[in-house]
């Protein structure tokens, strides 16, 4: 029976996985290795060793009523939209508010997670810790695993032929903190991610010249959508996923990139992805198609070679005197305090788990990797449901298939996955169709068909409204008496 959880990471998975194990009368011990709670919001003004880090004017992409936990919503005088410090701001007032400090040992770094010798039985781990120099081992039941993934950086140089000829200054994205240092410069950013494009639009502002290479391009949305609403409480909706499914491929191909140009055409601005069809995360970002209509930010193919001051592009174009190279490409998945790293790896060294958490081949399923899905939609709920799934697969409140037809599950995703949305190494997936699928699982989906004859109103608010993280509060385990209220009057906050 499973008792003691050790939570590595005290970021907004950490805390909804320790918030969930004190509901199921579970007693977790959550490892954080800095002074504070937040993981990747909580900021600092250089990067750390094995920390995540983000740069000083960091906003969310997802707006207040879509990204909140289920249970708290953010203050009413909260902008849609928020800088970093107040998303922290609020991710400790959700700590101090369930009473889950307590339960959160700081400075307390995890060097090791191994299977105890009698794991087949007992399905126990021992978890290494370290403090103050002091190494600590203890034995723990269970192990959710909340380190996150934007730690380790991926920094793949030999894929640039030259660069160790290159006289400039080159580094990757995490070191990147504010834009004064640019002041007059010619740089380059390489990657056409979220924190590429927030680079290179910010630095804009203050280098002579910004070149942005891409390459296979992307969709680029803004938070601002049509009326000035929030993007995401217009197009998360169940109506327009259940649209999704059951319009022809062709039809919903041609529907989604009409949507994606909606405000600018992305082929004149060299934007357009090489699949067009692609649903990979867009990146979101409201001031970059001004600042290339400007001439502020200068879009460029892939790099095909680095020289001393210059370099060469993959359409024959060079670049003179280029100073700074960002490499923001992205980040690798690494779990340094696995002893057996086939756990959550275990095939063609891919990150492989059952519905994104559970790796699949463990003889007891004591473990959960929270937080690895990336979606269209917003990471708090997501691992705030992801943690209520795995605390219930842990009390065997929530039945597993054989290991076979897990493999199987996994397969038909990640053939799904390469269909709509490229390869990438994590698991990308419809929101609200994974959302459906963890909240059946433990008994917490609303039904909107039983809504329609017992609350009409809010059955309608359900379907054709944003899919808010309250609706995973109306029913079942861990049911919240403000869920209702909370759907009825998301627009005024908003509007508020």
């Amino acid at each position: 029976m499973v008792r003691r959880v050790a939570v590595v990471g005290a970021g907004v998975s950490g805390l909804a996985a320790t918030k969930c194990c004190l509901e199921e009368g579970l007693e977790p011990t959550c490892f954080e290795q800095s002074e504070n709670v937040g993981g990747l919001w909580h900021y600092t003004d250089r990067a750390e060793e094995g920390r995540a880090s983000i740069y000083r004017t960091v906003f969310t992409n997802s707006c207040k009523e879509m990204m909140c936990y289920s249970d708290f919503p953010f203050p009413d005088d909260h902008p849609n939209y928020m800088h970093n410090a107040r998303l922290q701001h609020y991710i400790c007032k959700y700590a101090e508010h369930f009473d889950l400090l307590r339960h959160v040992r700081f400075k307390t770094l995890v060097t090791k997670v191994k299977k105890r010798p009698d794991f087949s039985v007992t399905g126990q781990w021992e978890v290494v810790t370290q403090r103050d120099g002091k190494e600590e081992t203890a034995v723990f039941d269970a192990v959710m695993v909340c380190s996150g993934h934007h730690v380790y950086p991926n920094l793949p140089l030999a894929e640039f032929p030259g660069i160790q000829k290159f006289k400039g200054c080159y580094f990757h994205s995490r070191e990147y903190k504010e834009p004064e240092k640019f002041r007059g410069k010619k740089v380059l950013v390489i990657g056409l991610g979220n924190s590429g494009c927030d680079i290179a639009v910010e630095v804009s502002t203050v280098a002579s010249q910004v070149y942005l290479s891409s390459r296979s391009g992307s969709w680029v949305m803004s938070r601002v959508w049509d009326n000035g609403y929030p993007w995401d409480m217009l197009v998360i909706t169940r109506f327009r996923t259940w649209l999704g499914n059951i319009l022809p491929r062709a039809i919903s191909d041609w529907l989604y990139v009409r949507g994606m140009n909606r405000f600018f055409k992305h082929e004149n601005f060299g934007l357009m992805p090489l699949d067009r069809t692609s649903r990979k995360e867009p990146v979101f970002n409201d001031d970059l198609p001004s600042r290339i209509a400007c001439g502020m930010v200068v879009m460029k193919p892939n790099v095909k070679e680095f020289r001393e001051t210059s370099v060469l592009f993959q359409d024959g174009t060079v670049q003179d005197d280029v100073d700074v190279v960002v490499f923001a490409t992205g980040y690798s998945y690494s779990y340094p305090f696995m002893e057996d790293d086939s756990i959550i790896k275990c095939r063609d060294n891919q990150v492989t788990l059952y519905k994104g958490i559970l790796p699949p081949r463990l003889e007891k399923p004591t473990m959960a990797v929270i937080g690895l899905v990336q979606s269209l939609g917003p990471i708090i709920p997501t691992a705030d449901l992801q943690c209520r799934w795995a605390v219930k697969v842990f009390q065997e409140q929530c039945t597993l298939p054989p290991v076979s037809e897990m493999m199987d599950d996994i397969d038909e995703k990640m053939g799904k996955k390469l269909k709509w949305y490229g390869s990438s190494t994590t698991l990308q997936t419809d929101y609200i169709t994974y959302m459906d699928e963890l909240a059946s699982a433990i008994g917490v989906k609303p039904n909107v068909l039983k809504l329609l004859l017992t609350d009409p109103q809010l059955a309608l608010k359900v379907f054709f409204g944003p899919c808010s993280p309250y609706q995973f509060r109306l029913v079942g385990p861990g049911k919240w008496s403000g869920a209702r209220k909370a759907i009825l009057t998301q627009w005024d906050r908003t509007l508020q």
